[in-house]
């Protein structure tokens, strides 16, 4: 009787031991696939970021008076470039995420107000170069913004494996923390860059 019963309790406790794991090895794939989400994003702002210093570039040449606005794009780049690097290492950081999105309203703010200025120059508007530019600039931003909806369901499957019974129970122990959803939360971000004109 004693035998079944030391039988039945290295079952129980195989059973618990093999439940954890699976716990565990479900929350670090859901974690990596959110970190790739991320990786996506990365790689769009990037491609954003290496752009912006040609678009100044390209407008230095028409808007010789608006030198501060063209200062401060390239000095919103330089600071969301910058807050992606970080959030880029650890996208498992809500503060990195946090920083990024700030950053971001920043960048996209100043972008507004030389594209709004740009439309004084008609030479501007007409450069193919500006042109060029432009239609790449959009095509980004159509790219981050499709990055963000994936990373966005990938950190929401994450939040939501870890939240709910039984994993609740072990995934605090575990070290898997809450990760930051990449949501637009000021006006300014909230208004896509235009740049058409």
């Amino acid at each position: 009787m004693a035998r079944y019963l030391l039988w039945i309790i290295i079952g129980i406790g195989a059973i618990a031991v093999l439940w954890m794991i699976n716990i565990y090895n479900n929350l670090v794939k859901l974690r990596n696939r959110f970190k790739n989400a991320y990786a996506q994003i990365d790689v769009q702002l990037k491609r954003r970021y290496d752009l912006i210093p040609n678009l100044v570039e390209t407008a230095k040449g028409y808007m010789k008076h608006e030198a501060g606005t063209l200062e401060a794009v390239i000095k919103a780049r330089n600071q969301a470039a910058s807050a992606n690097t970080t959030a880029a290492a650890n996208p498992a950081d809500p503060q990195a995420i946090r920083n990024v999105l700030g950053a971001e309203g920043a960048l996209t703010g100043a972008l507004g107000r030389m594209f709004a200025l740009a439309e004084n120059y008609p030479d501007l508007k007409a450069n193919q170069n500006m042109l060029a530019l432009q239609e790449e600039l959009t095509s980004t931003e159509n790219k981050v913004a499709f990055a963000r909806q994936a990373y966005n369901d990938a950190v929401m499957t994450y939040n939501t494996a870890r939240e709910v019974f039984p994993a609740v129970v072990l995934s605090g122990m575990m070290g898997f923390k809450e990760a930051q959803l990449f949501v637009v939360e000021t006006p300014v971000e909230r208004e896509a860059v235009k740049v058409s004109f």
